[in-house]
């Protein structure tokens, strides 16, 4: 289902992100995060695990950093690899879900990263607790010791106890077309969420047409990211509530962002 859903919106999701806004927001604090690293390892070798269409590895790679991409969805990988040929960034990027990514990546050519991203709200689409152990185990086998990780989720405290169903709409328009996007939760019996994308697009026509996706997610709280990370080996935790670097409220922050290393050794 995972996949189904990312293969179908692989079209409409450079276009439902504005990646200027965003890269010029975030990238300060993922190279401030990086930095700890330049003492001892140059260039810094960075593993994007759910790169969607590529952009974070684009724009490490033009800022001088041995960047890598990867997704589950084989559609997302192929606009990767086109919007890296646009941009005239020389990237790899390869299809590997979380738990395959050390498998997929590492050989005698191709040592262990220094860093790991996990961007997006892109760890929730785990099954449950024990596939997040799985995955944060594959993180571990993918990174050096004293390896940085990073993630970006939902912040899904503020989400589950206030009832958030609703994301902010996103639009686009390019000529004589419109596309709007409406993204919603359904808050099932079992604690998943379902997460719900309405896409509406005006063609030249002015016809509208509408498309809905759907796939679930596992509403990952603070608590049991830190109690994973933990068990699996990851230490120096800490969260915060944007990719600004900003403090981790509970009940306000709209992201949790959580910078983990593994001991040096």
């Amino acid at each position: 289902m995972v996949i189904s859903m990312y293969d179908a919106i692989s079209v409409d999701y450079d276009r439902f992100v504005n990646w200027g806004e965003r890269l010029a927001f975030e990238m300060p604090f993922i190279e401030q995060c990086l930095s700890g690293l330049k003492q001892t390892v140059k260039p810094i070798r960075v593993l994007d695990a759910a790169c969607g269409t590529g952009w974070h590895v684009i724009e490490l790679r033009r800022k001088g950093y041995e960047a890598y991409g990867a997704d589950i969805s084989t559609r997302m990988i192929e606009r990767a690899i086109a919007n890296a040929a646009t941009a005239n960034v020389l990237a790899t990027f390869k299809v590997a879900g979380f738990g395959k990514l050390a498998k997929v990546f590492l050989s005698q050519s191709m040592p262990h990263f220094d860093a790991l991203l996990c961007l997006g709200n892109s760890l929730p689409h785990v099954s449950g607790l024990t596939e997040l152990e799985n995955t944060l185990k594959d993180f571990v086998a993918c990174l050096r010791p004293g390896g940085l990780l990073l993630i970006q989720n939902r912040n899904f405290d503020a989400v589950l106890e206030q009832h958030l169903r609703w994301m902010e709409p996103q639009s686009y328009r390019k000529g004589n077309e419109e596309w709007l996007y409406l993204r919603f939760y359904d808050f099932e019996a079992d604690g998943t969420l379902g997460f719900n994308m309405l896409i509406l697009h005006r063609d030249p026509q002015n016809q509208w047409q509408q498309v809905a996706e759907k796939t679930t997610l596992y509403p990952l709280r603070k608590d049991e990211i830190g109690a994973a990370l933990k068990a699996t080996g990851f230490d120096d935790i800490i969260f915060y509530g944007s990719m600004s670097g900003e403090p981790y409220d509970s009940k306000k922050s709209g992201n949790l962002v959580v910078l983990a290393r593994l001991p040096q050794s």
